[in-house]
């Protein structure tokens, strides 16, 4: 059966441009580098909520190691544009001091959630931060940020679909869309 190639989001339309085979691909690609960087080590995964769900899920399920996984919440978009302010929601609910720490990301594009999160997390001194995204747009980068692990960067489009969202809707598709 194939997959509708372009659907409508509340009021707007996006065309397929990742598929979902291409998706787990990188995931596993992704998920081999960490098992091989943190062999013999405990790591701990922060999946970014909402977003990152799937994702994190994906990739958990592809990685070998002795690890947790606890969610965090944080926000600052609105519609399809970035608030540029960040508003923690649900906190950290595990101890990371002396813990390596990876933060699984959806997607990565100013970076300025990213930011405020790794400032959060170093309070906590943990081992180290490495970061993992699915998406990176750095053409929209704002700050500087060393992204270890990232599945694929992306124009500068709004994009939905496998755990990425317009307004809450639209996660729940395996492929990831771009607005037409």
């Amino acid at each position: 059966m194939q997959r509708r190639r372009i659907i409508k989001v509340k009021d707007k339309s996006f065309t397929v441009t990742i598929s979902e085979r291409a998706i787990k691909r990188q995931i596993k690609r992704i998920a081999d580098q960490i098992n091989r960087d943190y062999e013999g080590k405990r790591p701990v995964f922060l999946a970014v909520l909402n977003g990152s769900f799937i994702f994190a899920a994906d990739l958990l399920r592809e990685i070998d190691l002795p690890c947790e996984i606890s969610f965090v919440k944080l926000a600052s978009y609105e519609g399809t544009n970035t608030t540029g302010s960040v508003r923690e929601v649900i906190g950290l609910n595990v101890d990371i001091t002396g813990r390596p720490v990876i933060i699984v990301e959806d997607i990565v594009d100013t970076g300025l959630t990213m930011a405020h999160m790794l400032d959060t997390l170093k309070k906590q001194n943990p081992e180290s931060i490495d970061i993992c995204t699915l998406l990176l747009k750095p053409s929209k980068l704002q700050v500087k940020l060393d992204i270890r692990y990232c599945c694929k960067q992306i124009p500068d489009d709004f994009v939905v679909g496998y755990g990425l969202d317009y307004d809450g809707f639209g996660r729940n598709t395996k492929d990831i869309y771009t607005i037409i």
